[in-house]
């Protein structure tokens, strides 16, 4: 009863006037916490409560980054009622997240019987599901295709081929992209087909899947044009890496995904050498350079300043066929200061995403590289490595993000550069760190204020208030989701009648 009522207080903060607009002094911001309280619920195995679902649909309208969790907490029940309400109609265009078909409303079902038709996936029924693929609207049908790859990949696979050549280009372009979770050396003979696609988007996606697969045609093919571009060379005990980029860009390269226009300031032969390079298995280094370890390779001085070319060509490998050893090397030390960008960049990783290279790594492995970075280098250029780490954050990420905006204050720094920080620590902190963080919810005296920033000492105490009293709520939020009393209210979920 508790996370019932719980819910009902978030959606109706969400519907308030001004609900969710801006920080709202120290108390915790309700809308950010609806994300969470959904995810939560959804691993208890709960389903919504029927009488919420009107406002969880309205909540999914308002938002789109909620829609995928609304739709999948409503389940069928929220997306046949839907059908009734055209401002709901987002629910039937895109498919829930636990990969069910949305459901529509049957021409011969009462508008108030709560009946609705469709076919679910999850049956087993082949004809079932084939009558869905060829009469369902499209996210039904991208849903059915989804839920089908979990089930058997190879006849997932197998259905769109079935369809693929009188699918719209567009469409063709999504129901290859849902291969991609499922992805698997059987699907390469599809994916080789699917490169000689009318649609050069379609081909520059079969591409990238079949890069993704180190052992495929077009790896192989890839990997022979970057060992005629790439080469170790040793000169009076001197080794460095020399790099003679393609001259043109042949129809067979175009056909691997090789696209022939540099964007604007692009030189052509770099563009092609980073596509070429990029769809290179990793594994080809280390034989190509006699045995060196990623990071023996990546430590190597590059002729000519073609480093930063060649190093965000290898970053773009290791996050597509997610090689943490070459993830790991690309990265670095995160101790060490970010080299200036352009010319013969230490690492030339920091211009090339980092955040996507930790991708790559374990999820502690990436806490803890992160906890490095901040400890060393601040909160400044935080924001987006901190946005790819698990939630609750592990130890000792979290001690050191809250130890920065720590120093951050102490030093008299603007509060508000640190709002985004602050918003990811209120929803990715560990709750149990609400009581060792009391202390800093208080006024500290003789507080240096900001030269154009009255206020700013109060504003920091403020924030920290809102920091421990969210992390209490968020506690408080998993209690009641726990209880006797919530799984009583909220009911497992089950099928719909």
């Amino acid at each position: 009863a508790a996370a019932r009522r719980r819910l009902a207080l978030l959606l109706a903060d969400r519907a308030a006037p001004g609900g969710g607009a801006g920080r709202r002094g120290a108390a915790p911001d309700l809308t950010e916490l609806l994300p969470q309280w959904l995810a939560a619920a959804m691993r208890h195995g709960y389903r919504a409560p029927a009488p919420l679902l009107p406002a969880l649909l309205e909540a999914g309208r308002a938002r789109s980054d909620l829609r995928a969790a609304a739709l999948a907490f409503g389940g069928p029940r929220a997306r046949w009622l839907a059908g009734l309400n055209p401002q709901w109609r987002y629910a039937l265009r895109a498919g829930p997240a636990d990969g069910s078909a949305p459901l529509r409303r049957s021409a011969h079902a009462g508008a108030g019987t709560g009946a609705g038709t469709g076919t679910g996936t999850g049956t087993g029924d082949s004809d079932a599901t084939q009558r869905l693929w060829e009469e369902g609207l499209f996210a039904e049908r991208v849903a059915a295709l989804a839920a089908l790859r979990r089930r058997d990949p190879a006849a997932g696979r197998e259905l769109l081929a079935g369809t693929w050549a009188a699918e719209r280009a567009e469409d063709r372009l999504m129901f290859l992209d849902g291969l991609r979770p499922e992805l698997s050396p059987d699907d390469e003979p599809f994916l080789e087909r699917a490169l000689s696609d009318r649609s050069r988007n379609v081909r520059a996606t079969a591409a990238e899947l079949l890069s993704a697969l180190p052992g495929s045609a077009l790896a192989a093919r890839m990997a022979g044009r970057a060992r005629s571009c790439v080469a170790l060379e040793r000169t009076d005990g001197a080794v460095r890496i020399v790099v003679e980029a393609p001259h043109e860009c042949d129809k067979g390269m175009q056909r691997d995904g090789v696209t022939p226009r540099p964007p604007n300031g692009r030189g052509e032969r770099s563009w092609w050498l980073t596509q070429v390079v990029g769809a290179t298995p990793t594994a080809v280094w280390g034989e190509r350079f006699g045995g060196l370890s990623p990071a023996e390779i990546v430590a190597l001085p590059v002729a000519d300043g073609w480093r930063p070319d060649l190093h965000a060509a290898w970053c773009r490998a290791a996050v597509r066929q997610r090689d943490a050893a070459w993830s790991r090397a690309l990265l670095g030390p995160a101790t060490a200061p970010p080299p200036a960008s352009g010319g013969d960049a230490p690492t030339g990783s920091w211009g090339r995403d980092p955040a996507k290279l930790l991708s790559a790594l374990e999820p502690r492995e990436r806490a803890e590289w992160v906890a490095e970075f901040v400890s060393a280098q601040g909160l400044s250029d935080a924001f987006r490595l901190l946005a790819v780490c698990a939630v609750p954050w592990a130890e000792p990420l979290g001690t050191a993000v809250v130890d920065a905006l720590d120093i951050a204050r102490d030093a008299g720094s603007y509060p508000w550069s640190f709002s985004g920080v602050m918003g990811l620590a209120e929803r990715c902190l560990d709750p149990a760190q609400a009581d060792r963080l009391e202390v800093l919810t208080a006024l500290p005296e003789n507080s240096p204020e900001p030269a154009g920033a009255p206020g700013a000492a109060a504003y920091w105490s403020e924030a920290f208030q809102r920091l421990v009293g969210t992390l209490r709520l968020r506690a408080t939020m998993r209690a009641e989701l726990a209880g006797e009393g919530a799984a009583a209210e909220l009911s497992p979920a089950r099928p719909f009648p």
